[in-house]
């Protein structure tokens, strides 16, 4: 399966997103994005740092927030390969593997639990496959 149809069938196809993409775990490049949703390269590279804890990007990230597609977010959780974050009713859930970051952005009308649950599962398949 390409990178595209993991975007398009298993994170916005699952009806629990509305926007998502796939980056490299180093956040150099994105591999697979919605339509519209457009991560610029320091925002690839800030959600990879606040991952790895790369010089204090965490207590940064809760001091200035994340931003993705120029929208800020405020971090509300991470805990290990995961972050989440808030901006009003809309929400990102963040997951990395071995070799991705999956990024997946849930709107007003969806449920937080369920767009986590959704990515994490996601994340959870590519690990066991080696990704």
């Amino acid at each position: 399966m390409s990178w595209q149809a993991y975007v398009d069938s298993s994170l916005v196809g699952s009806g629990h997103l509305d926007k998502a993409a796939i980056i490299s775990a180093a956040g150099d490049s994105a591999w697979a994005t919605t339509a519209g949703f457009t991560l610029k390269p320091e925002e690839m590279k800030h959600i990879a740092d606040i991952l790895d804890n790369a010089s204090g990007a965490v207590d940064k990230a809760y001091a200035e927030g994340v931003y993705v597609g120029g929208v800020r977010y405020v971090l509300t959780k991470v805990e290990g390969r995961s972050l989440y974050a808030r901006q009003g009713r809309n929400g990102l859930c963040v997951a990395k593997t071995k070799q991705a970051i999956l990024v997946g952005h849930h709107g007003e009308t969806h449920q937080a639990g369920n767009a986590t649950q959704t990515v994490e599962a996601l994340a959870d398949y590519l690990i066991g496959v080696g990704y």
